[in-house]
């Protein structure tokens, strides 16, 4: 039989040593090659280095990137995902019908990474589901935010540097809290829990 401890006895349990660590210090549990494989291949991508894992609270979004149409941009968009950049950062601007803004550190559109990126437009068009990047008036200008398009937007056509599509989730893009007026900002925005090289889950 299990004996309760009092209310008295339970306040002079010390904490254990793992209750305060970072989540840089915590150790994952391994996970067989196999086991591996199998998640990655739930995802349904071409390329796992090549697609990205964003969890809302709304559920999880894949992104399949276009490496040969972007690749500076791809290459960068990895770089800032393995970092953690965007987990945390809100979906700051986000207009029913037109598009869903995210990636600013500062959460009202005018932060980055510091690293401008030189325009790689293409000819992928800016239809729903088209992950394309966020910038300025200076076609050089773009860095860390991106937009998803909840429909098709042919004005953006070689204005902007289309680098990916959602291939899954795209309700739960659909599902974000909405902004109001002609910007879009977002009073208490929804949020990117994680985003992931899903090559590297």
């Amino acid at each position: 039989m299990t004996n309760l401890l009092g209310k008295t006895q339970t306040k002079n349990i010390a904490k254990p040593d793992t209750k305060n660590l970072e989540k840089s210090e915590t150790k994952k549990l391994e996970m067989s090659e196999t086991r591996a494989k199998k998640i990655k291949h739930s995802y349904q991508v071409s390329d796992a280095e090549n697609a990205l894992l964003l969890k809302t609270k709304n559920g999880d979004v894949v992104i399949e990137m276009f490496v040969n149409d972007a690749p500076n941009h791809v290459a960068r968009i990895k770089e800032l995902v393995r970092q953690g950049f965007y987990n945390g950062l809100k979906f700051h601007r986000v207009i029913d019908g037109f598009m869903a803004q995210a990636g600013c550190p500062r959460g009202d559109g005018t932060g980055g990474s510091g690293k401008k990126l030189k325009a790689e437009f293409n000819k992928i068009r800016h239809q729903r589901g088209i992950v394309s990047m966020a910038r300025a008036m200076n076609p050089d200008s773009a860095d860390s935010q991106f937009f998803i398009c909840y429909d098709d937007c042919p004005w953006l056509d070689g204005q902007y540097t289309v680098w990916g599509k959602v291939i899954s989730g795209m309700e739960h893009i659909d599902a974000l809290k909405k902004g109001f007026g002609p910007s879009g900002m977002v009073d208490n925005p929804d949020e990117i829990i994680s985003i992931e090289v899903i090559a590297d889950l």
